[in-house]
């Protein structure tokens, strides 16, 4: 089979994580008899400087032509990068909005699993790991905060900000069926996670997702308040099978539910429409402070590139293999310096993609 991928490198070290997830999907082609083509693409940082803005009519277009989307990290260090003094719809995380709206990308989903390899990575004490876990966060990822109406301005000499979270019965629907389906696979657990106590989006989000809940008996549905969820994920990250929740609750219990893994350089992530187009995109930023440096963990970008052939290619042998080569790796004892650990071999991201490559 031949596949056209999108690739955005982006910023920081997303060329160098994008570099190796390219080198395993075509040792995967080789060995399996497949051929990905790429369109290389431009958003972010590299694009404002290029073109002025984060992300062009013309690169949309390349992605919506393709069969799917694979991407690095975009932006810089916000306190200190030229490309955040300016308004924010021409930020480099401005493109990335602007390409999961103009893709339809709605359903973002993001594995947290703690490799057995890993466990001494993980911040938490061995008796509250255990034997490990293993979850997903489904986060709706076109609607809510982020994308409300925003505005500045000045009232009687003040200067005020507003943003606006605005939820529809719809959008709602549409990311827990995604969430509902996925437990159907797993564990058949669905801890939806909103702020009903206080918010009116959220007595909106748990109803409906209370409605879905029904089509689905064989799930076990459970509520849980945003809070309560952030504090769950440290101390009992075990009882978790798949969280559903909105916007900005899942942009940030991601990165909490990555850091328990040992780092979130290990974590992939699919951003999925209603067909099988998505885009894939490791769960981590651009690490300007390291890029160039050859020491940025690649295995969330390979796993995002994995989680591609399953998705949207329906190549679950090829993305098995992928994964079992990064455990592969990891019980061999290489490691980057982020996840590193006494008595490991620390490498860099370039012999790390090598690695992964040799055990496909």
């Amino acid at each position: 089979m031949e596949y056209t991928i999108a690739a955005i490198s982006g910023d920081g070290i997303g060329p160098e994580i994008v570099r190796e997830a390219k080198k395993v999907l075509d040792k995967v082609g080789q060995k399996y008899g497949h051929k990905f083509n790429y369109e290389d693409v431009l958003m972010g940082g590299i694009s404002i400087d290029t073109y002025g803005v984060p992300l062009t009519d013309e690169a949309l277009e390349t992605a919506k032509k393709s069969d799917a989307v694979l991407l690095g990290a975009v932006g810089g260090n916000v306190g200190n990068s030229r490309w955040y003094d300016v308004a924010p719809n021409l930020r480099p995380e401005a493109g990335l909005l602007a390409i999961r709206k103009g893709l339809n990308l709605f359903a973002n989903i993001r594995p947290a699993y703690l490799y057995n390899d890993l466990a001494g990575a993980c911040p938490l004490k061995k008796e509250i790991i255990g034997d490990g876990f293993d979850m997903v966060i489904v986060r709706e990822l076109t609607g809510g905060l982020y994308f409300g109406e925003r505005h500045t301005e000045t009232v009687d000499g003040v200067e005020q900000a507003i943003d606006t979270l605005v939820y529809s019965e719809k959008e709602i629907r549409r990311v827990a069926i995604k969430a509902f389906e996925i437990a159907m696979k797993r564990k058949k657990k669905v801890t939806s996670v909103d702020k009903a106590n206080v918010l009116d989006s959220s007595r909106l989000w748990r109803k409906v997702v209370a409605e879905v809940a029904k089509d689905y008996p064989e799930v076990t549905l459970e509520n849980m308040l945003v809070d309560n969820c952030a504090m769950q994920l440290v101390m009992n990250p075990r009882q978790f099978d798949v969280i559903l929740t909105e916007n900005m609750f899942g942009d940030i219990l991601s990165d909490e539910a990555s850091m328990i893994t040992g780092s979130i350089g290990m974590l992939s992530s699919a951003s999925l429409n209603e067909s099988k187009f998505g885009l894939y995109e490791p769960s981590h930023g651009s690490a300007p402070d390291i890029a160039g440096k050859d020491i940025a963990n690649p295995i969330a970008t390979i796993l995002s590139a994995a989680m591609m052939l399953r998705f949207s290619f329906d190549l679950d042998k090829e993305a098995d293999a992928i994964e079992d080569a990064v455990r592969k790796v990891l019980a061999d004892g290489y490691r980057t310096v982020d996840i590193m650990d006494e008595g490991m071999k620390q490498v860099g991201t370039t012999e790390m993609g090598n690695l992964i490559c040799e055990r496909i």
